[in-house]
């Protein structure tokens, strides 16, 4: 299909967790949104990056693109009024009751710090998404990543499974909040498994273009060194050690399709065509996002929030001015580059 504005490309979104910083992946779907040039098919999520997509799908299910953008920005507004704590006109700082909070957590069980299990995040994402409408009318196809907090394994929440469980399971964090239990097993959050999971596109959708909304930096420019700087990047690289595992096994494999000794005549199978076809492109925010303090993930503050949207929309339509032409007919990711 040759792809005009008037009949725009379909995407394939892989939306990362990272706390408050999935402000900035509110700002790419934005910008996205109001350029018009591109639909949706498939959007896999995980904790922000799993709210980002329940909310997008909600938004153009009550309203189109513009009901998706207006969704996105009524939830973020609602996390930043939920916030217990007074944070002012801070941007990427966080309020000292929350300092001390988070310093309790590792002398202390969420069962003890939260012993009536108040979550904000419930009371949000139940107002704003119709889950029982979501799963039987959902313009997209969804898949929200969670962690089994007894075996480790990845569990991919479809359409039909939608809930607020399912997202709460999505982005809790076990230090902060106690284990969602669905259907008598306990869930943390999906960063642990998937961060977000990415074959669910590749092989439940048709569309070929997949398209990354980073959080995290693929690389940093210095090496810890302070005992705290070295645990935060620990966890950082623990969060990001499956998507990195999962994008280098497509880099692979596609070099191997590339290079296969097969004769040109003889056709490929269904999915090494797939493979063969499939395109991918991404937005980060290195630079920006990795300046950041560790802490500013869970800063609440509307102002903050607000930035941080701005500089993804900036981020998006920068990308769309430079990569438009190329959606539909190649990739603009070097995997092997990035991911080798």
């Amino acid at each position: 299909m040759t792809i005009t504005s008037s009949t725009p490309a379909v995407l394939n979104l892989a939306l990362q967790g990272g706390g408050a910083h999935g402000a900035f992946t509110w700002g790419v779907l934005d910008g996205l949104l109001a350029d018009g040039r591109v639909s949706f098919e498939g959007v896999s999520g995980t904790s922000a990056g799993a709210m980002n997509a329940a909310c997008l799908a909600q938004g153009l299910m009550a309203g189109g693109r513009d009901g998706a953008r207006q969704a996105l920005a009524d939830f973020w507004t609602a996390v930043a009024k939920s916030s217990p704590f007074d944070q002012g006109r801070q941007s990427a700082g966080m309020a000292p009751a929350m300092k001390m909070m988070l310093q309790w957590t590792e002398h202390l069980s969420p069962e003890q710090l939260n012993p009536l299990d108040l979550n904000p995040l419930r009371d949000i994402i139940g107002q704003q998404i119709d889950f029982a409408r979501l799963r039987r009318e959902s313009p997209v196809k969804l898949f929200i990543a969670a962690t089994h907090a007894n075996s480790g394994k990845l569990r991919i929440f479809k359409n039909h499974e939608l809930s607020v469980d399912a997202l709460l399971a999505s982005a809790c964090l076990p230090t902060i909040h106690r284990s969602v239990i669905i259907d008598g097993e306990p869930y943390w959050d999906g960063g642990y498994s998937a961060n977000p999971a990415v074959f669910p596109l590749f092989y439940e959708c048709t569309a070929a273009d997949i398209m990354l909304v980073l959080l995290t930096p693929l690389r940093y420019s210095e090496t810890p060194e302070t005992a705290q700087d070295i645990r935060v990047r620990l966890r950082e690289l623990a969060f990001n050690a499956t998507f990195l595992r999962e994008m280098r096994m497509f880099a692979h494999l596609r070099d191997q399709v590339g290079e296969s000794w097969l004769p040109d005549w003889l056709p490929l199978n269904r999915f090494e065509q797939r493979l063969k076809r499939q395109r991918f492109h991404a937005i980060s925010a290195d630079a920006l996002l990795g300046a950041l303090p560790a802490e500013s993930k869970l800063t609440v503050n509307i102002e903050f929030f607000e930035s941080l949207r701005d500089d993804g929309r900036e981020h998006a339509r920068a990308w769309l001015a430079s990569y438009w032409p190329s959606l539909g007919r190649q990739s603009t990711l070097d995997l092997g580059k990035l991911f080798y």
